[in-house]
């Protein structure tokens, strides 16, 4: 399995459990690993045949700014469903952190990893 990764994306979304994280969005910091075949792409020199990574970000970005989640859980399987339902690919790991919530700490998140129904 080849691996589409994205690095440090940063998005905003509400994001918590807090009446004041109800209505003031906040920046999380997304990290993925993104399975799939690339062999296709590789040979085509497609973008077609590959999953796009500017089109992830693209859509993240448009999807959690219209979104609110209660916990970083919910929003990585929200992440993770949609790379391997509406990007085909065929494994997922999401990181996914809250920056600067606690005092003392830099970040707070979840990783999870998860692979597409057989």
């Amino acid at each position: 399995m080849d691996i589409i990764f994205i690095d440090d994306l940063r998005a905003s979304t509400l994001i918590g459990i807090y009446p004041r994280e109800r209505v003031m969005p906040q920046m999380v910091e997304i990290s993925l690993q993104i399975g799939t075949s690339t062999a296709s792409a590789g040979a085509s020199d497609d973008i077609g045949d590959t999953i796009d990574y500017a089109l992830v970000v693209e859509r993240l970005r448009a999807e959690l700014g219209a979104r609110h989640f209660n916990l970083l859980e919910r929003l990585a399987e929200y992440v993770a469903t949609l790379l391997l339902e509406d990007f085909g690919a065929t494994w997922v790991r999401v990181s996914i952190a809250k920056l600067g919530m606690m005092q003392g700490v830099q970040r707070v998140g979840v990783v999870i990893e998860r692979g597409a129904a057989a």
